[in-house]
């Protein structure tokens, strides 16, 4: 028997269908060793040698398989093809007790019978490199994570998260609500001239005046040009006509992915990965089983194998004509920052399209297959080509503009057509008329608008995701991550499709600003990408690039930690009065939440729980919130509002919430009468 070692339990059922007899597949499930979560456990004074332990919950599943393993004739450990996946199966062969000669890790980036077999030709020894590559981000982040956020906690409020990526991302995201802000609109005007030609109608923008671009900007400059065109006609005085092709979009990587899915679908990051992972463990396939439908969807790059692109240049010719496949195969290049380490998300196989496998997908799985499947086709297909016309216009001394755009054959945008935010902001005419330099066209009407300038747009999850691409923040197996964990921790929130920071992650943001701002910058953190790529890559040693960074971190933390500086809420004073010394008891924000606590601290130092205080007597009259009995100076008992200091009605009697019709004072219980607690009132409720 042969054992095959897998991270994740779903794509046990599709790998069995191409190993066959003699295997045994078995899934970890994930990480079965990591740095403990209770403490560091990195060693800074080792040379941040890490402390990995056995996780608690996988000490039986290890156990399984370390019986299974002693009984196999050989193991391959086949865990996730990228970094993190090198990493796992390193823990795993150090359980196991192997060597670091043994060559027992395989990969292969598609769950298919040729692949697999492939791989299982191929096995090899683990790659140290890849796997330090790992422990350098896992140790540098850990080390960012348990010694910044300690910090922000203390500053701040309780329960708060800091990281290394995670801090940039929110620092984007509120940079540009800054931004938005801070923004001072401009005034500009647009002016289109409609120009007669035979029954034809053109509307040319203006674009120039003696020969310079020109937009103006007021109702002056405006006057100015139509106090001289006005009645005036307009001559040709250039036309260019060309041809014009628009290539093909790359085949998606992760990120590209998870903005189309966004954009096109409205399907969340979270909703995107859980869709991807389940298509590339597996799904039922009516007649097939389960079985898997995409490759592997954690990439950089928008490379594609020779097999798979030359399935689709066939399938291409067979469904579509051979005018829709290139002269020479489209080839795409990785940006130099990518890792480059897999192909790019395509599907398995063309034979099996979206619509065969519409019935038996559930509604997401389907749609984004579609949208995997259609921009891998399209990748591979000829260029769209279109007829483009622009002409000038003259007018005294002023130059008028339009350009029409047709397309003449559809090349790629047959089966897919580019998400554009803003579909008529390029300002393309269709075709136009037949028009002829030196002709002169009658001017039937000048339409001028005016226009402000506008902010820059906030954030999407998917134009973050792109930001922090271009911008070399984090991999892609962190994005959707990262941005998630800004919404859970409620550092940003959605505004509609847009994010914007709460006052917390602003808070946040102007902290790490003021202390933190050399290593929590855009800059930096791009920085420590390339050379924690340079561990894989470059031979670096992977401890020396942590030290590096830690030097420079830790004189940070402890300027911050020095610091009197604190963005804290003050405590909210209430009405509550501590029964050790009379004085007032003040609302606290503490580890575990909120707290009472004695004003008259450090002298008195009593406290207890908030809702401890808590007996609900009654509705507030003037907000409908509840009343809450309280204790006066001298024992006396009275009820007050639970929104204090917001609300700060109170009464000597318990309250409906209801106020008297006749006088509208509150309505009030006293023993078993309900009435008016106006003395002067003599209105009644019957209790019956």
């Amino acid at each position: 028997m042969k054992l095959v070692i897998i991270e994740s339990p779903a794509k046990r059922e599709a790998l069995k269908k191409y190993l066959g007899e003699g295997y045994e597949v078995f899934a970890t499930k994930g990480h079965i060793r990591d740095l403990p979560q209770k403490s560091l456990a990195i060693d800074i004074k080792n040379n941040f040698e890490p402390k990995y332990e056995i996780l608690s919950d996988k000490k039986d599943l290890i156990s399984e398989l370390k019986r299974k393993a002693e009984k196999a004739d050989y193991v391959y450990i086949a865990t996730d093809p990228d970094r993190e996946g090198e990493a796992i199966s390193w823990h795993v062969a150090h359980i196991l007790g192997y060597d670091g000669d043994k060559a027992c890790r395989i990969q292969f980036n598609e769950i298919s019978k040729k692949a697999v077999s492939k791989a299982l030709t191929e096995p090899r020894k683990i790659d140290l490199k890849l796997v330090d590559a790992q422990q350098a981000r896992r140790v540098l982040d850990r080390l960012v994570g348990y010694k910044l956020s300690p910090i922000i906690c203390k500053k701040i409020a309780p329960k708060l998260s800091a990281g290394r990526v995670q801090s940039v991302a929110l620092k984007l995201v509120v940079d540009r609500e800054v931004e938005i802000e801070n923004f001072k609109p401009e005034e500009y005007w647009t002016v289109q001239a409609f120009l007669k030609k035979g029954a034809s109608e053109i509307k040319a923008n203006l674009a120039t005046f003696k020969k310079k671009k020109f937009v103006p900007k007021n109702k002056e400059e405006v006057d100015q040009m139509l106090s001289v065109i006005n009645g005036k006609d307009f001559s040709v005085k250039e036309v260019k006509k060309a041809k014009t092709k628009s290539h093909a979009p790359a085949p998606f990587t992760t990120s590209t992915m998870q903005q189309d899915a966004l954009n096109k679908l409205g399907m969340s990051l979270a909703k995107t990965s859980a869709s991807a992972q389940q298509l590339y463990e597996g799904v039922e396939v009516k007649g097939e089983g389960k079985i898997a439908l995409i490759t592997y969807i954690r990439t950089d790059s928008v490379r594609v194998s020779t097999d798979a692109q030359n399935a689709c240049l066939a399938f291409i010719n067979n469904k579509y004509g051979k005018e829709f496949v290139p002269s020479k195969p489209n080839i795409y290049h990785t940006k130099d920052s990518a890792q480059d380490a897999h192909e790019a998300i395509r599907p398995i196989t063309m034979d099996i399209t979206p619509e065969m496998v519409k019935e038996t997908l559930s509604t997401d799985n389907y749609k984004l297959y579609k949208l995997i499947y259609e921009r891998f086709l399209a990748s591979q297909m000829s260029d769209a080509e279109y007829a483009s016309v622009t002409v000038n216009f003259d007018c005294e001394d002023y130059g008028f503009k339009v350009s029409g755009k047709t397309m003449e054959f559809p090349g790629y945008t047959k089966v897919y057509k580019e998400f554009v935010e803003d579909e008529g902001k390029e300002g393309l005419a269709g075709r136009l008329p037949v028009i002829e330099e030196g002709e002169t066209l009658a001017c039937n009407k000048i339409v001028p608008e005016q226009k402000f300038t506008k902010p820059p747009t906030r954030y999407t999850e998917a134009t973050l995701v792109k930001a922090m691409e271009e911008k070399g923040i984090g991999r892609p197996a962190t994005y959707s991550a990262t941005i998630t964990i800004l919404s859970t921790r409620k550092y940003t929130e959605k505004e509609g499709k847009y994010l914007i920071p709460t006052e917390l992650g602003r808070k946040i943001t102007t902290y790490l600003d003021q202390f933190f701002a050399g290593v929590i910058n855009v800059k930096f953190t791009a920085h420590m990408e390339t050379r924690l790529d340079d561990i894989a890559s470059k031979d670096e040693d992977w401890k020396e690039v942590v030290a590096s960074f830690w030097t420079g971190f830790e004189k940070l933390l402890i300027r911050a930690d020095g610091s009197s500086v604190s963005l804290k809420e003050p405590p909210k004073e209430t009405d509550i009065i501590c029964e050790k010394c009379g004085s007032k008891m003040l609302i606290r924000n503490g580890r575990f939440g909120e707290f009472l606590a004695c004003s008259n601290f450090p002298k008195c130092k009593n406290t207890r729980p908030l809702n401890e205080t808590k007996k609900v007597s009654g509705k507030c009259p003037e907000c409908g919130a509840d009343m809450v009995e309280r204790k006066s100076k001298k024992g006396k008992t009275f009820y007050s509002c639970d929104r204090y200091p917001e609300c700060k009605f109170m009464s000597w009697d318990i309250t409906t919430g209801a106020k008297c019709p006749k006088c509208q004072s509150p309505i009030v219980v006293k023993g078993k009468l309900t009435k008016c607690g106006n003395a002067d009132c003599d209105y009644k409720e019957n209790n019956a």
